[in-house]
């Protein structure tokens, strides 16, 4: 017998994990229609296939590769689906939206790949020109404009709609809107159909369509095999040309680089909170395209030691929510590190030094690296502070000189105090009856008498 475990999670396979969670999927009746669609394309595309065996044409091979392309988009939508259906996890704390970009990203980068594999096969039969058989050749360009038509415009695809119209313009698009500005300027009533820019989709498959009519018109009339390669060649081009951008739209989502449409308003909403009550600074500010028109962010705000942190954080969170969905502000407290004063014990007859006694100073090495002012690391470069001018003594470290004993009210002179005689030879005096100053630090230039210089000579 074996040993039973207990609270042990059973470990699935991929496929076992795949299973489950297409019938997630097939369990909501949206995806029925999507699931249809995609058994009639995979016939389709076997039935086309055949057809350009039997007819030897590249440029009918060409087209039914954007076939294929409707079936990668018919899978985006079935992960677009699937990832309305999960919620965030710890694993995915941001959601599995990535995931129908990261589809969206792989199924133009097949078209593409698609495309070059194309031109290559093209560059081989420019050298050695098969014959081309039109038997079937416009049969299989009709099937599979109909088919492209039908599913692009009966499935409604969340994903590739998005990226469409946010990514750049593919040069096909802006030949056709330049020609589609002449058209509406004679017939103004056409401007709804083709400005201010068509599906690129449709827009390839109506091309596609139209050089296979015009490769079967000329081979069927001077038998001019060239031009089914050309025409090859011709799809390829304007295919990588609408799939290329929305490549580049999506890989930049999946690298997290903050959109270029909306870093005016960001920089805006940036500037609103550095203005809030209570806040300091904003940075380490970073936002980026988490999925299709969801943009995620995280920010550091420091605020007063006297503010509410959860005041800011309200006003702070509810001026970037309305463009940042996801967000994310860590607020920390501005806190000044205050320097630490060392001492030693003193000496209780430490008042009655005589002259020629001096304190020791701090080593300068250990303070070279902060601001005598506040405390803080400086550059070896700057310059000491104003208020310090050339008096004795400027840029040390203070002494502070601690006494264990507790002082009483009064003037402080009743520790180990001398008669008033001995007060006056020490110097300990008031200014201007002549007497001198008795506590002495480890200067040699200080002046001894509030009435003379450095050097012992009377004032002018």
């Amino acid at each position: 017998k074996g040993t039973i475990h207990l609270f042990r999670k059973s470990q699935r396979s991929l496929v076992g994990k795949l299973t489950h969670e297409f019938r997630l999927v097939a369990a909501d009746r949206r995806s029925w229609k999507i699931l249809l669609f995609g058994a009639i394309n995979l016939i389709c595309i076997g039935f086309l296939l055949m057809w350009c065996s039997s007819t030897n044409s590249i440029a009918l091979t060409a087209y039914t590769y954007l076939t294929i392309f409707d079936l990668f988009s018919l899978v985006t939508c079935l992960i677009s689906y699937w990832v309305m259906m999960k919620k965030p996890s710890p694993i995915y704390s941001f959601g599995f939206e990535r995931f129908e970009v990261l589809a969206v990203f792989a199924s133009t980068v097949l078209a593409q790949l698609g495309a070059l594999f194309i031109l290559k096969e093209s560059a081989e039969r420019f050298l050695e020109q098969p014959e081309i058989h039109t038997g079937r050749l416009l049969v299989g360009t009709f099937v599979a404009l109909f088919f492209n038509l039908f599913t692009m415009l009966s499935i409604k695809n969340k994903p590739f709609a998005y990226v469409s119209e946010a990514a750049s313009t593919s040069w096909l698009q802006e030949h056709v809107a330049d020609l589609s500005r002449s058209i509406c300027g004679i017939i103004p009533g056409l401007s709804s159909i083709f400005l201010p820019r068509m599906n690129p989709f449709v827009l390839i498959d109506i091309a596609g369509a139209l050089a296979l009519c015009i490769t079967y018109m000329l081979i069927e009339i001077n038998n001019y095999f060239a031009v089914d390669t050309a025409s090859a060649i011709a799809i390829a081009l304007m295919t990588f040309g609408t799939m290329y951008p929305m490549s580049v739209y999506s890989g930049k989502v999946l690298l997290q680089t903050t959109p270029p449409h909306v870093i005016g308003q960001l920089d805006k909403l940036l500037r609103e909170v550095s203005t809030l009550d209570g806040v300091l600074e904003v940075r380490n500010e970073h936002f980026w395209t988490l999925g299709f028109g969801t943009l995620a962010g995280s920010v550091h705000v420091r605020i007063r030691r006297d503010a509410n942190e959860q005041m800011v954080l309200a006003h702070v969170t509810n001026r970037l929510y309305t463009l940042v969905s996801t967000l994310t502000v860590q607020i920390f407290k501005d806190d000044w590190i205050r320097p630490t004063l060392s001492s030693v014990p003193i000496a209780n007859n430490i008042l009655n030094l005589s002259d020629h006694h001096v304190i020791p100073m701090p080593s300068l090495k250990a303070a070279d690296g902060l601001n005598p002012v506040t405390s803080t690391p400086a550059k070896p470069s700057s310059p000491p502070p104003e208020f310090s001018f050339n008096t004795p003594g400027k840029n040390v470290s203070p002494v502070v000189l601690l006494n264990t004993q507790t002082k009483p009210y009064g003037l402080g002179f009743n520790h180990g105090s001398a008669p008033y005689s001995s007060v006056l030879s020490q110097g300990l005096g008031i200014p201007g009856i002549g007497a001198a100053q008795g506590f002495r630090t480890g200067f040699a230039n200080v002046p001894g008498r509030y009435g003379t210089n450095a050097r012992g000579q009377p004032r002018p």
